[in-house]
């Protein structure tokens, strides 16, 4: 059996997600659906989920990216806890 990881998120993540949420109300729903996954396989291991673990970002920073549709959510992992440092809503004229 998968060990479970604990999430928590840092005073910089909670006050985002509620500026983002009053103009996107889907925010709530796409940020449920990630906390599973960070519980079970924040490292990606399987290779099935939108996660990407970015360059050149020093721990403390958000080292690890998931998407969720259009948001993303920035986190560090640190032995077995979670924590969830940002979340962003990606431009929808990015590509």
């Amino acid at each position: 059996m998968a060990t479970e990881f604990e999430t928590r998120t840092t005073s910089h993540f909670d006050r985002v997600p509620k500026k983002l949420a009053k103009q996107h109300p889907q925010l709530a729903n796409q940020y449920a659906s990630i906390i599973p996954i960070l519980q079970a396989d924040p490292h990606n291991r399987t290779g099935r989920h939108p996660i990407k673990k970015l360059e050149g970002v020093p721990p403390g920073e958000g080292q690890y990216r998931i998407r969720a549709r259009r948001f993303r959510f920035r986190y560090d992992i640190e032995g077995q806890t979670v924590f969830l440092k940002a979340c962003s809503l990606r431009r929808e004229d990015t590509y």
